[in-house]
């Protein structure tokens, strides 16, 4: 059976030597995430062993109950890239099944924090449930610990009026709170794909636009324009990004991501990787009467992204 699941950046091979180890989905990698790595990597430095990050993918509830999964705020890519930012020495993506989720909580310890992680230590947020119908609880992986040569600490969750959890960072882009958001991240919210072509209305407008093809599933924020940075490889643009259906045009139903970089009339980026980092609100998605009302409030746009993005 499949345990690990390949990805660009996580490792897959047996782990030689003492391990600390922390498990969980961990999708944003937010600030409550990052406070617990932090201390899985002190912990693991201070017995001179590894700090390792189990994660998921798919997400748990993709499988088991699709019809209510959530959207996801990292690509499982970005997600590893972050967790090894946030500390991680080895990140280990298992590939989660109905057959996994039929695991024993005594079954995953043996088959993944023990024998795979060669874990002497485990560190989880407080409410860390695992094995099947989430029956495992702290004080079970306890038991199991004593008997398998690892101790455990719990840790409290992080927060701030509450805990820090990505469920509130869905809900903060679902009505285009990006500051909210990006405060709970601890970082913009950023967002992949491949630009495409378009309807290249944009460019018959004066304003050239980058159609970012994000895949499906992943957590866009409400329609709006924002301020965004624009990564494109190793180079980061200022950009205003259009979220939405273009209601000024009739027939439009298709929602898009579409960025007007900032100064560079001559960028050539179709079919090329890149990443949208929502910075801040600048307005709600409008209709207008006639183009010319939408050209000038395209530009009143631009005027308020550089007026936002001169201080980041």
């Amino acid at each position: 059976m499949k345990v690990w699941q390949h990805v660009p950046g996580a490792d897959d091979t047996s782990i030689v030597g003492p391990s600390v180890v922390t498990v969980g989905v961990f999708d944003g990698v937010h600030r409550g995430h990052q406070a617990l790595i932090a201390k899985v990597s002190a912990e693991a430095k201070a017995r001179d062993a590894k700090a390792v990050v189990v994660t998921f993918d798919p997400h748990p509830m993709a499988v088991l109950v699709p019809e209510h999964a959530p959207l996801m705020l990292t690509d499982i890519e970005h997600r590893v890239e972050l967790l090894h930012q946030a500390g991680a020495d080895e990140v280990r993506v298992l590939n989660f099944s109905f057959e996994m989720a039929a695991w024993s909580p005594q079954e995953f310890v043996a088959k993944v924090i023990s024998e795979q992680c060669g874990a002497a230590h485990v560190s989880v947020g407080e409410n860390f449930r695992f094995g099947a119908k989430a029956a495992g609880t702290i004080e079970t992986l306890r038991e199991i610990g004593a008997d398998s040569g690892f101790s455990v600490e719990a840790f409290a969750l992080n927060g701030d009026t509450s805990p820090f959890s990505s469920s509130r960072i869905r809900a903060a882009l679902a009505c285009g709170d990006v500051s909210i958001a990006n405060d709970l991240l601890g970082r913009a919210h950023e967002v992949f794909g491949n630009v495409i072509k378009g309807e290249q209305r944009g460019r018959d407008l004066g304003f050239p636009t980058a159609n970012v093809a994000v895949p499906p599933g992943i957590a866009v924020p409400d329609d709006g324009v924002y301020a965004t940075t624009f990564t494109v490889g190793e180079n980061v643009y200022w950009g205003a990004t259009s979220v939405g259906t273009n209601p000024t045009f009739a027939g439009e139903r298709h929602r898009t991501i579409e960025t007007f970089v900032l100064d560079q009339p001559d960028l050539d980026i179709y079919d090329r990787h890149v990443g949208v980092a929502f910075q801040a609100h600048i307005r709600a998605m409008e209709k207008f009467d006639n183009v010319a009302d939408l050209i000038a409030q395209m530009n009143r746009d631009v005027a308020d992204v550089r007026k936002v993005l001169v201080g980041i």
